[in-house]
């Protein structure tokens, strides 16, 4: 009886390649050819271990058995350790790391939308079924409209792109909305730093966000859908045209989806790399062929979105989580989380930490537990001193508030926000006020330019934060500075401007010595 072909994976993620994932396939498939060794290679999406990458997996009698980060070099050895065989050698080889599904970092997770990245071809329709895709758009089939939107406002998911808006309630705008068409819009402009989830899910299982948005389709009358991706995705852009394409072909897509006589069509739609597209409204000029500027709400696009018309516009995350939902009922989704924030959220793990990566959690666990259970502590071995949390408009978190729970209305409760979930560490070598000027900066560069506050506030506030570096006048300009933040906060248009004075404000608040600012003057410094 002849033996089995071994399966290897190796990921086709952006962050694999970026290290030498494809060379390492290369080297994989020629090691074995020389040897005479016939070998089947998966290049699968990322585990989200990404200190690992490339994470080679191989598929033995006790499951997929990892090693990482693996360089071609290492290939020939790999080999000799019979890994293909999951020999006693490969287990004590320098690179092993013992089943995948074993390793901490991932075994503590609670995968829910990313039940299937890493694990399944992409791109293979049947790996998608025989992982449980499809169930949500199949059960969603068999209801009426006000069904599904009750569904996923049962399950508490909120716009996991950083508002935090109930994603029920939006559907259910849309849905009771008159128009003559409507859409949905995922916003796939992932712009904040240290975030990469999006890309993650979209490279590596495409097809949960079609099958999301064919559900927000079918919920709210909308037969038409398009996905907004920032130029700077490449790969994903590539891999969600294949995927909607295969997806079209098999009927999952197109004007009669499943053969139900119900149709939503799909397109994806690239962004030119503007930071203010990822607000809705300038998404939604931009898909219209304008320049990406803000609009003034109301009219809200729920009520008057893409071309005018009822549109519900979600984040790729928000989107990823509604086949779960469908398949699985709301209760079991609502059961993960604790207050009003409900589910799973996929934190990013960025900057000065030693494992960088991807960790599905439910909301309550602590900022301390990620910096360390999780991240490993700093890459430097140096202290830790500050975490930005949400992108670059979210605040800085001094160690005193690490062990605040990972919750929208705690995080709300001490001027700060969750946003989408990504985390970029600071060891005690960072210079915050420099940060608080960063932040200042990056607004008069992304701005729109449509309303003042923003525009002009932005570059001021940079100059402000200058003289208090250089001690001028140094009590004054500090008063002057949260004044400008405070017309920012109430003035802007849109969360640009309006949350710039979050970063630079927590900066002078928890690390005033950054400022010249002695600690006895601290307390002159409080907002009034």
């Amino acid at each position: 009886m002849s033996q089995p072909i071994p399966t290897l994976y190796v990921p086709r993620d952006a962050a694999a390649l970026a290290v030498g994932a494809d060379e390492l396939a290369q080297a994989i498939a020629a090691e074995a050819a020389r040897r005479g060794q016939a070998v089947r290679i998966v290049r699968n999406g990322s585990r989200g271990l990404l200190w690992l990458e490339p994470l080679v997996e191989v598929q033995t009698p006790r499951g997929r058995v990892a090693y990482g980060p693996v360089q071609v070099q290492d290939v020939p050895g790999l080999f000799e350790a019979d890994w293909l065989q999951d020999g006693p050698a490969a287990a004590r080889h320098r690179l092993a790391q013992g089943p995948t599904e074993a390793i901490p970092y991932l075994k503590n997770q609670e995968r829910l939308t990313f039940a299937r990245v890493g694990v399944t071809d992409p791109l293979s329709l049947d790996d998608y079924q025989a992982h449980g895709g499809l169930q949500g758009l199949r059960r969603a089939l068999e209801m009426a409209p006000a069904a599904i939107v009750e569904e996923v406002v049962q399950s508490g998911l909120r716009g996991r792109g950083g508002a935090a808006f109930p994603a029920g309630i939006k559907w259910k705008t849309v849905l009771a909305a008159a128009g003559q068409r409507k859409y949905v819009v995922c916003n796939a402009d992932e712009g904040d730093s240290g975030t990469f989830s999006d890309r993650l899910l979209m490279e590596g299982d495409p097809y949960v966000l079609i099958e999301g948005m064919a559900i927000a389709g079918l919920a709210t009358g909308a037969t038409q859908g398009y996905v907004y991706v920032r130029s700077e995705y490449p790969h994903a852009i590539a891999t969600l045209r294949q995927a909607i394409a295969l997806a079209t072909q098999a009927g999952w897509l197109g004007p009669d989806i499943l053969g139900s006589g119900r149709g939503f069509t799909l397109q994806v739609r690239v962004g030119a790399g503007a930071y203010i597209c990822g607000e809705e409204t300038s998404l939604l000029e931009s898909l219209e062929g304008k320049r990406g500027m803000v609009r003034a709400k109301p009219p809200l696009p729920a009520v008057q979105g893409l071309f005018g018309q009822p549109t519900v516009v979600n984040n790729v995350i928000t989107l990823a989580s509604v086949p779960i939902i469908l398949a699985q009922g709301h209760a079991a989704y609502r059961d993960y989380g604790m207050g009003r924030s409900r589910g799973t959220l996929p934190f990013q793990l960025a900057g000065n930490i030693k494992q960088g990566g991807l960790v599905e959690k439910a909301f309550g666990l602590t900022l301390r537990e990620l910096l360390y259970d999780y991240g490993g502590g700093s890459a430097s071995g140096r202290p830790l001193r500050a975490v930005q949390v949400g992108g670059p408009l979210g605040a800085y978190l001094p160690e005193s508030q690490w062990d605040i729970p990972l919750d929208y209305e705690a995080y709300a409760a001490v001027s700060a926000m969750i946003g989408h979930g990504g985390l970029v560490a600071f060891d005690d070598t960072v210079d915050m006020s420099h940060m608080a000027r960063y932040a200042m900066t990056f607004c008069a560069v992304e701005s729109c330019g449509k309303c003042t506050p923003c525009r002009i506030g932005s570059t001021r506030g940079a100059e402000v934060i200058d003289r208090i570096r250089d001690g001028r006048e140094r009590e004054q300009n500090v008063a002057l500075l949260r004044d400008l933040c405070d017309t920012m906060l109430g003035g802007s248009l849109c969360a640009l401007g309006g949350m710039t004075p979050y970063p630079v404000l927590s900066a002078l608040e928890h690390f005033p010595e950054d400022f010249g600012i002695p600690a006895t003057a601290r307390a002159s410094a409080q907002p009034a």
